[in-house]
């Protein structure tokens, strides 16, 4: 596995080395637990994925899967989205939450994409989160489920579970971001991105976590601080 380095943050030497054994542990339950899991976004490339996730922002990807079904139909190409009537694309997606502010981001990161990529969605972190309405989770997951570049993914089921299994003791997402990649393979952080999130989902919720049934439950800080006590 390598030699441990020190995390920025404090750390110990001791704590790092611990926290690379747990979250190899975690790594290998988590593939038991969902050896099928991946992204729940439907998408058949990239400028696809980079509207669905901009969409799923405070929606679920049900929805968002329901609404992008017909969408995808209407807008097959960035020139579509970038030439489109804002009033009418806010109907399009009005269900998905925020569709106003939604509209704006599609309607601009479209129009920038042509501008400045000659309407093909860019395959870097600071060319996407130079992007309107593109910030660090997005741009993950679409570099690496669009274009197979690894990165992980910080959303609120991301934050929640690491934090709890003790991967992280951090609340900002690009902190906890580094924090993952500090003890997670680079090969394994698309997949652990979708196994975290499916666990969240299913398992460890934000209340009333079913720590019961939880094959994690015995590696978990927040487990073992609930049986403590604390």
């Amino acid at each position: 596995m390598g030699k441990p380095t020190l995390i920025v943050g404090g750390d110990t030497l001791m704590q790092s080395t611990h926290k690379t054994q747990n979250a190899q542990v975690v790594l290998e339950l988590l593939q038991k637990m969902y050896p099928n899991a991946g992204c729940t976004l439907d998408f058949t490339g990239p400028l696809e994925l980079l509207i669905a996730t901009i969409l799923a922002a405070q929606c679920t990807d049900v929805r968002v899967n329901i609404v992008t079904k017909e969408l995808f139909k209407k807008y097959p190409t960035v020139e579509h989205y970038a030439q489109a009537d804002p009033k009418e694309l806010e109907q399009d997606i009005k269900s998905t939450g925020f569709y106003q502010n939604k509209t704006k981001s599609i309607i601009t990161c479209c129009r920038q994409i042509i501008e400045r990529y000659q309407g093909q969605v860019p395959s870097s972190m600071e060319a996407l989160t130079a992007l309107a309405g593109v910030g660090r989770k997005t741009a993950n997951v679409v570099l690496g489920n669009a274009f197979n570049i690894p990165g992980i993914i910080v959303d609120t089921h991301m934050r929640r579970v690491s934090q709890r299994l003790g991967l992280t003791s951090n609340d900002d997402p690009v902190k906890i971001e580094r924090d993952l990649c500090a003890v997670i393979p680079q090969m394994e952080w698309v997949i652990f991105s979708h196994r975290m999130v499916e666990h969240g989902r299913k398992i460890c919720i934000a209340r009333n976590p079913r720590c019961s049934i939880c094959l994690l439950a015995p590696h978990c800080r927040y487990f073992q601080n609930l049986n403590s006590g604390k």
